[in-house]
């Protein structure tokens, strides 16, 4: 992975971080499992392997995107921008 993508990757996911914090109304299953998908991804980008990645998809995104997008259409929005990149990436 390009040092480019992996800095734009890195700023996207400290933005979703922001997000998650200030999603007061967000109850907490939802919060945990986006956390756990977030944490799957870091450890694909320190590892920069598959196959240390853990359960995190770009499809577990997909799903809580889906599921953020009545009462947290910005987290929504912003989770299918980190699921663009992490395409574009290769992950």
């Amino acid at each position: 992975m390009v040092d480019a993508e992996t800095d734009s990757l890195q700023r996207s996911l400290s933005r979703l971080h922001a997000e998650l914090a200030s999603a007061h109304r967000l109850d907490e299953k939802s919060r945990q499992a986006l956390r756990a998908e977030l944490a799957g991804i870091e450890a694909r980008l320190r590892a920069r392997s598959a196959a240390t990645a853990g359960a995190a998809t770009p499809h577990g995104l997909e799903a809580l995107a889906v599921g953020f997008e009545a009462d947290h259409p910005s987290l929504a929005a912003s989770l299918r921008q980190f699921i663009e990149l992490l395409g574009q990436a290769g992950l």
